[in-house]
């Protein structure tokens, strides 16, 4: 969250998404289509192999979502995770006590299935007094079907420092790809205070 320069929060209005400079979301294709491609290349051939090799796990007859967002945790060095559950009850998540002018990172864990999701987006609004106060769109990536847990984590961004900086902040949050798919999209609070306490 980027520390703001004044006293009076400056509304953002616009809390769409950004798009990412100079990326242009690749044509789609099944993963068949891909193994089949460049099949004279045997370099390629078997680095294929390994990125589109999709276990039996990936393919849940009974769970047809392609992106399954399963927790969140607030990363400060020194410090242990801050970890918030996503497969449950989302509206009943824990607000989340921060020093203020902490150094922290975002870690979204998820699970792709059935098939390539292209230009997964870790996307957040800010707002404190009920005003927008800040955005992040950040580009997590493409990701083949995996029965595992696959993981993201943010750059490093800093808590708001100063006294008029304390309080609580409410940030919208969304997983979402290239076609505007929203995979989740969640409300979480932190409250900046003094100390950690």
């Amino acid at each position: 969250m980027a520390e703001a320069t004044d006293v009076e929060i400056t509304p953002i209005e616009d809390v769409e998404p950004e798009t990412v400079a100079n990326y242009k979301a690749p044509a789609k294709k099944t993963i068949d289509e891909l193994n089949t491609m460049d099949a004279d290349d045997e370099s390629l051939v078997n680095y294929k192999k390994t990125l589109l090799n999709v276990d039996e796990g990936a393919a849940p007859a009974d769970d047809p979502r392609r992106v399954i967002v399963e927790k969140m945790s607030f990363v400060v060095e020194g410090r242990e995770d801050e970890v918030l559950d996503l497969t449950g009850d989302i509206q009943k998540l824990k607000k989340l006590v921060v020093k203020e002018g902490a150094e922290y990172k975002i870690k979204i864990y998820f699970k792709v299935h059935h098939e390539i999701v292209a230009g997964l987006r870790y996307h957040h609004v800010v707002k404190r007094k009920g005003v927008n106060a800040d955005k992040q769109t950040y580009m997590v990536g493409s990701y083949g079907p995996k029965s595992d847990v696959q993981s993201w984590i943010s750059p490093i961004d800093e808590a708001p420092k100063g006294m008029i900086y304390r309080g609580s902040y409410k940030i919208h949050s969304k997983f979402l790809d290239d076609d505007k798919n929203v995979h989740l999209e969640w409300d979480w609070e932190m409250d900046i205070k003094k100390d950690w306490a």
